[in-house]
């Protein structure tokens, strides 16, 4: 567990990095991509999921 979390620490800190470069490549994607894949397994994905589904159903609410 404590691997898995370090892993995704580090993952997020290299997809904020990349993001901020403003210059997103393939392998910043995949990074990305791993960073999410590794979230999922961890015990915080239903809190993830419940707030971006909250905040999907907030934005579909709004009128232009």
């Amino acid at each position: 567990m404590s691997l898995s979390i370090s892993v995704v620490l580090l993952l997020l800190i290299l997809a904020v990095v990349f993001l901020r470069n403003g210059a997103m490549k393939i392998s910043h994607a995949l990074v990305c991509v791993l960073l999410g894949f590794l979230l999922a397994g961890t015990s915080m994905a239903p809190t993830l999921h419940n707030g971006l589904t909250a905040t999907a159903g907030i934005v579909s609410s709004l009128n232009p």
